[in-house]
């Protein structure tokens, strides 16, 4: 038992964190297992694997992005922005790496391998490029002197720039539009928002133009007899042959044939063979994590956490609502993980590491700590 009276690191925390939004993300972690365990078998013996060869690295995975989960939501604020800055550096120069020697996927250089391992680099960059940018949000309106929105916006360039080199576009829009719902959040002028927006409308007419793989996916998205649109016309069936209580565990018929079953389709087949209630119960999970995070952020004083958090919880949110939208062929296809569902090592630890910030920058924190945080702001400063 942890009992209020004790004063230990692990009861501090235990009594200041959200456990309702823990609780939630423990729930998408385990109905992440369960549809693993559906999804990927059948992919694992397509290309010649053992059957639980993806099942069995999804619980590898799972373990080292519980550990840092956990580990992360003990930091303070000031831990949080000092490891934010690490992070994001490495990310820069392992996403450099991965463009110099980074091999070739589908025409698109987005992994790199270290000491055996696969890395995407970008995953790590997100979360860590939203809480330095609410820093620097925080940091211009408590010293308007301070040219920190211009760093925000040069650091967002550099970014985007490194991955449209890859080119990763989903990964793109993603954080033009979590970042541009923080800098709405920190109070910018409108003319600014409305000047990014139109800068993003253009960087995507662009593309359309000048990057034969942006333009196939939008012109099968528009007109299906365009191209080959075999993954989402499968995952539609999947959705109409599962109804409202599925076909049951193991009876899918889409994972049969779904090369991405098991990653970015996962959605699709967990609606087959669980159903629809499924599916309304993780967008239940999904948005009752952002709005209790958002609500929380709401609540804090300091300016840096509630920034952060706020912008970590439309990452998490945005990124989920897009996979959940290319399953259902709302949007063209982009390769990008359902959170702590679909497989992937990268993307789960980032997420890890991400939603840990959260629960870290959304503790109940006593007045006295957030004033002692504003003090020693403002002593860095000066």
């Amino acid at each position: 038992m942890i009992f209020r009276e004790q004063r230990t690191p692990l009861s501090e925390w235990w009594w200041t964190v959200d456990r309702l939004l823990l609780a939630a993300i423990v729930a998408l972690m385990l109905a992440g297992v369960i549809l693993s365990l559906a999804a990927s078998p059948p992919v694992a013996t397509r290309i010649g694997l053992e059957p639980f060869h993806f099942f069995n690295r999804h619980i590898l995975f799972l373990i080292p992005s519980v550990i840092v989960l956990i580990g992360v939501s003990f930091m303070s604020p000031r831990q949080i922005r000092r490891s934010a800055l690490i992070v994001f550096a490495l990310s820069v120069v392992l996403i450099l790496a991965t463009l110099a020697f980074g091999p070739e996927v589908k025409g698109a250089k987005r992994w790199i391998t270290i000491l055996g391992i696969n890395i995407q680099a970008s995953e790590a960059a997100k979360p860590s490029f939203i809480v330095i940018a609410a820093w620097l949000f925080s940091e211009s309106i408590r010293k308007p002197g301070m040219p920190a929105t211009s760093m925000a916006v040069v650091m967002l360039m550099m970014l985007v720039s490194l991955l449209v080199l890859q080119p990763d576009f989903g990964q793109t829009m993603l954080i033009l539009m979590a970042w541009g719902s923080l800098f709405f959040i920190a109070g910018m002028r409108m003319v600014w928002v409305a000047g990014l927006a139109g800068a993003a409308a253009g960087g995507l007419f662009l593309a359309y133009f000048m990057v034969p793989h942006v333009a196939g996916r939008i012109k099968r998205f528009m007109d299906p007899a365009s191209g080959d649109t075999f993954q989402v016309d499968t995952a539609m069936e999947a959705f109409s042959n599962g109804g409202w209580y599925g076909l049951g565990p193991g009876e899918g018929i889409a994972k049969r044939s779904l090369p991405d079953s098991h990653t970015d389709f996962v959605f699709a087949v967990g609606a087959e063979e669980f159903g629809i209630l499924l599916c309304l119960a993780l967008l239940a999970l999904f948005a009752f994590i952002v709005i209790r995070a958002l609500s929380r952020a709401y609540a804090t004083e300091d300016l840096f956490s509630r920034f952060a958090a706020s912008g970590l919880a439309i990452l998490f949110g945005v990124q989920a609502a897009i996979n959940m939208a290319v399953n259902l062929h709302l949007i063209p296809a982009k390769g990008m993980t359902l959170p702590f569902i679909s497989y992937g090592g990268s993307s789960m630890v980032s997420l890890a590491y991400s939603v840990g910030m959260l629960l870290a920058l959304t503790r109940m924190r006593p007045r006295t700590e957030v004033e002692a945080i504003d003090a020693h702001v403002a002593r860095t400063y000066a």
